[in-house]
């Protein structure tokens, strides 16, 4: 951590996790909310907000490493390339309900990269194989020292307002009725 304090509010985490969270903490600051087992910033830099977690996932895409730094940005997703994004990376998660989609990885380049290329397949400006192969190229880079566009910043604006999904109803207010009072006649016939 090159000398650097610190943050109490994961001194006592496992080191891979603080390790992550604490380059979030030195980038924004002391995180907005603080809990045994993750600390959030809300509205950091470009993003809704970013969660650091204590528990670490395995990842082995584009190479092993641990996942504990999940940043989140309100986006409509088109409905029929979910399954492109499930293909593409398992670290990004689409949350329809909420208008959001997340990249979990070690540190905010890599949620940056894969929110792009994200961004990219829903687009069609990337097929799934494009943009795993871009992935792999750019971290690479990163390590290489060479330039990383997608690791620098978004290269899209995330959507303003909500992008919040909260899907058709298809249950009405009498077959909701017609349920429960079946329910209460099936009740009353089985204790009788």
């Amino acid at each position: 951590m090159n000398n650097k304090q610190i943050s109490l509010s994961i001194a006592q985490w496992p080191e891979s996790a603080r390790e992550a969270a604490q380059l979030v903490v030195d980038q924004y600051g002391e995180p907005d909310e603080i809990t045994a087992n993750w600390v959030v910033w809300h509205k950091p830099g470009p993003w809704k907000r970013i969660v650091a977690s204590r528990q670490v996932h395995e990842h082995n895409f584009p190479a092993p490493h641990l996942d504990s730094v999940e940043s989140v940005i309100d986006y409509r997703f088109p409905d029929e390339k979910a399954r492109d994004i499930y293909l593409f990376d398992g670290s990004v998660v689409i949350n329809r309900t909420e208008g959001e989609v997340s990249a979990r990885c070690h540190d905010e380049q890599a949620n940056l990269l894969a929110l792009n290329l994200m961004h990219d397949i829903a687009t069609g400006a990337k097929s799934v194989q494009q943009a795993r192969e871009y992935y792999a190229h750019e971290f690479l880079n990163a390590r290489r020292k060479q330039p990383t566009p997608y690791m620098e910043k978004l290269h899209f604006m995330p959507t303003q307002g909500s992008a919040a999904d909260p899907d058709t109803r298809i249950l009405t207010d009498e077959a909701l009725q017609q349920a429960v009072d079946e329910g209460k006649r099936n009740t009353l016939k089985n204790d009788g």
